[in-house]
């Protein structure tokens, strides 16, 4: 979850909690939103400082509703632990409202730890459409978007412009590139978050997805992944690390190391989310003027981006669920959203942003993030996902460090996923 930090902070979670730590007994059922009361809000590591600002605005229109600001774990996985244990108390609950990281919005609704949303509350239509799936559970919405992401291929342009070649559309172009002109300069080819953890989950995912394949179907009741295109994505990962265009120092970065080791000037291409090309560009990055952004590639041209971000949601023991619905559409509008991009650097849920003028000009990826966001696809929605993305990670991993082939690795992802759905 870190799409502040990386995110995705990759994938980076704001979490809102509203106070009221006594339970409201409101029905959860849909439209059942009602009481006011004040909040508290918490974020897991709010780098650029963007939040307290935005809820000061908040506090001051809102006397009666105040939202007190709390951090949680920077770790994806520390966050959604302790959010867990919190909704499983019940009525000992803290956490009233979340917004957890897209990809858990399925694992929370089959638990019955969120409710549904009545969705004329909030601004769904002035959305980018991929993102409102990734809010929705069988059917019904149980969050709302609040910020996305989708990774992008971030490049030396001043490299590749030295020699006379456009940036990569294709694998096979990425791996010549990464093979050939990466050591002609000093570089390493290409690095993306390999470490086992979340990170990893959504870059297998998205060589799966680029070769036409998938993970699970049906919201995770059908196994989909021992299939071709399975075992030519993670055949594509694995065959980097063995021919040396992907460095083994890749197999231990998430977000900010990958990050780190583009900035510094060490990588020709990284995968990473849009705020890596804010902080390559920045002053004191070694790379400042010198990067570029397109979408990932895929074998046989544009690739599929997973859907990063996240999601407001509110607990199903909301002691001030109608607050809490309030305090969504607040900053969901399009003068908060405005303010997520310029102020936080997170790519905003409002599709309108993505072709103002101004914007456009201080963040000149922004065409390129909208294009990838509307190709993206979201990761394996499961009641189970953290299971699943703990399968993911461990056979990919295998996979890229040589423990096992491609082909192994995919029959032997389909076995743990098979299992995990039958429990």
């Amino acid at each position: 979850m870190r799409w502040i930090h990386a995110a995705g902070r990759g994938l980076l979670v704001l979490v809102v909690i509203l106070t009221g730590y006594a339970a409201s007994g409101a029905r959860a059922d849909e439209g059942a939103v009602s009481g006011r009361g004040p909040l508290t809000l918490a974020t897991a590591g709010d780098l650029t400082g963007y939040l307290g600002p935005l809820l000061e605005g908040w506090n001051r229109d809102h006397p009666d509703e105040k939202v007190t600001l709390v951090e949680l774990p920077d770790s994806a996985d520390e966050t959604r632990a302790q959010m867990a244990t919190d909704l499983r108390d019940g009525d000992r609950h803290r956490f009233d409202v979340l917004n957890i990281d897209v990809n858990w919005t399925s694992e929370f609704a089959a638990a019955g730890w969120i409710r549904p949303l009545p969705r004329d509350r909030f601004p769904l239509g002035t959305f980018l459409p991929p993102v409102v799936d990734t809010a929705t559970y069988d059917g019904r919405l149980y969050a709302v978007p609040y910020v996305t992401n989708a990774g992008l291929l971030l490049y030396r342009k001043d490299v590749l412009a030295e020699e006379g070649v456009p940036p990569p559309r294709t694998w096979a172009e990425l791996e010549r590139y990464a093979e050939t002109i990466a050591p002609r300069h000093g570089l390493d080819g290409y690095a993306g978050q390999f470490l086992p953890y979340e990170g990893l989950t959504v870059n297998a995912a998205e060589a799966v997805y680029s070769a036409g394949g998938s993970i699970l179907g049906d919201e995770g009741e059908r196994v989909t992944v021992d299939s071709a295109a399975a075992r030519e994505g993670i055949g594509f990962l694995a065959r980097g690390v063995r021919e040396g265009w992907i460095p083994k120092d890749a197999l231990t970065y998430k977000e900010e190391e990958s990050k780190q080791a583009f900035q510094d000037g060490r990588l020709l291409f990284l995968r990473n989310w849009p705020y890596a090309y804010v902080g390559a560009s920045a002053e004191d990055s070694k790379v400042a003027g010198k990067v570029g952004a397109v979408p990932l590639p895929g074998p046989d041209g544009p690739g599929t981006s997973v859907l990063g971000g996240s999601n407001l949601a509110v607990g199903t023991h909301a002691r001030h669920p109608d607050s809490a619905a309030r305090l969504i559409a607040y900053l969901t509008s399009e003068r908060v959203q405005r303010q997520v991009l310029t102020r936080g650097a997170l790519p905003p849920v409002r599709a309108d942003l993505y072709e103002d003028p101004e914007l456009t000009e201080a963040f000149p990826y922004l065409p390129t993030l909208r294009e990838s966001v509307l190709a993206a696809a979201p990761r394996p929605k499961s009641p189970r996902y953290d299971q699943v993305s703990l399968a993911v990670q461990a056979v990919v991993h295998d996979a890229m460090t040589g423990r096992q082939t491609p082909e192994a690795a995919v029959r032997r992802l389909a076995r743990e996923l098979a299992a995990i759905s039958r429990r």
